[in-house]
């Protein structure tokens, strides 16, 4: 599979699924849901699509819940617009960069001291790896 049209197809899919979602779609519980980035499988049978959701975990799970009950629908949306032999099926997720701003931050720090994840084995004198 050439890698630039896997790329091109993950960037049309992550297009019209924003405004899918967006626009088209009436459920309250999908509020401000921003898709951000659309992960192909290498034989492109599957589409991760990650979303950020401006709303807590509580809504994030609600606005997931009701993407895949509407999964069925936008992929009848998606093949209108798309002309593709295939169209992969999706798999919605929430992102996780927006989800824990918090362990973000954790995760950055740990890295900027240079120290293992906690419990880990494998240091050396002192403590250090």
């Amino acid at each position: 599979m050439d890698p630039h049209r896997s790329e091109r197809l993950a960037e049309l899919l992550r297009e019209e699924l924003d405004e899918i979602i967006n626009y088209e779609l009436d459920d309250p519980r999908i509020v401000d849901a921003a898709v951000t980035e659309v992960l192909l499988a290498p034989d492109l049978r599957y589409a991760e699509v990650r979303l950020a959701f401006s709303g807590g975990i509580e809504a994030a799970a609600g606005a997931l819940k009701a993407l895949e009950h509407a999964k069925a629908h936008i992929r009848r949306l998606l093949a209108a617009r798309i002309e593709v032999r295939r169209l992969p099926d999706l798999r919605f997720a929430s992102d996780l960069a927006v989800d824990s701003p918090e362990r973000l931050k954790r995760l950055l720090g740990r890295i900027r001291r240079g120290r293992p994840r906690e419990g880990a084995g494998g240091a050396g004198p002192g403590g250090r790896p």
